[in-house]
């Protein structure tokens, strides 16, 4: 698989095929919105069933990304469950994958708007975390600088599929796409995405290749695709 390389706010940085960001030059790999425990948020609310499986596979796909890139910390951006009770559920092997794959690893819980961060699990837990001048949230803020963030999933829609899409604005802002299996998306084109887009901006899409084209490419009218509740 092929990570897109770019140069933001004076650091390289790579956009992963599998929807993380990883900066080398400080070890660091960045996941958003995981979204833990989704399938049964579901279920305890009495919305549609799902396989029960989506934090299993999401924690496969993160250990793989770790073990490729080896990074020795790592910043989750918001959203890494999907309720407060959601991490009380956690499953027990789940659990023990998790704390397997933290331990050893500076590990950073940022805080989003489903959840305050796990507070059960170790590591830190922060509202927004400054790294070599790059500020790390879960909610973009209009005006900021070096941002980088997660909160929308958003996706590309091309040829009649849609694809979850890292969208970086130069030289200002980058939204991850959602990492968490079963997460829904708010499509490139909604007013919201397009109010935090420059001029020249890029959506990067995951895939077997992260490869990138021009954000207004990535739709072909407006939508409003809502996120995942």
């Amino acid at each position: 698989m092929t990570a897109y390389s770019f140069a933001f706010a004076d650091a390289d940085l790579r956009a992963l095929p599998s929807g993380a960001l990883h900066w080398p030059a400080q070890q660091m790999l960045v996941v958003s919105d995981l979204h833990f425990g989704k399938s049964a948020r579901l279920a305890r609310r009495g919305g549609g069933l799902l396989p029960p499986y989506e934090t299993r596979a999401t924690l496969q796909r993160l250990e793989a990304d770790l073990t490729q890139t080896q990074a020795a910390q790592v910043i989750c951006l918001g959203d890494s469950f999907d309720d407060l009770t959601a991490e009380t559920e956690l499953d027990t092997a789940d659990r023990a994958t998790l704390l397997r794959l933290m331990a050893g690893r500076h590990w950073i819980w940022v805080e989003g708007n489903h959840d305050p961060g796990p507070a059960q699990l170790g590591g830190r837990h922060l509202t927004t975390h400054v790294e070599a001048g790059i500020t790390f949230r879960h909610i973009a803020e209009a005006g900021a600088s070096a941002e980088v963030s997660g909160h929308y999933h958003p996706k590309a829609r091309l040829a009649g599929q849609s694809r979850p899409c890292f969208l970086l604005s130069l030289p200002d802002r980058l939204i991850l796409p959602a990492y968490g299996s079963y997460t829904g998306g708010l499509a490139c084109g909604a007013p919201a995405l397009d109010a935090l887009m420059g001029p020249k901006a890029l959506a990067i899409l995951t895939g077997q290749t992260a490869r990138a084209l021009p954000y207004a490419a990535a739709y072909s009218r407006p939508r409003s695709s809502s996120l995942a509740r």
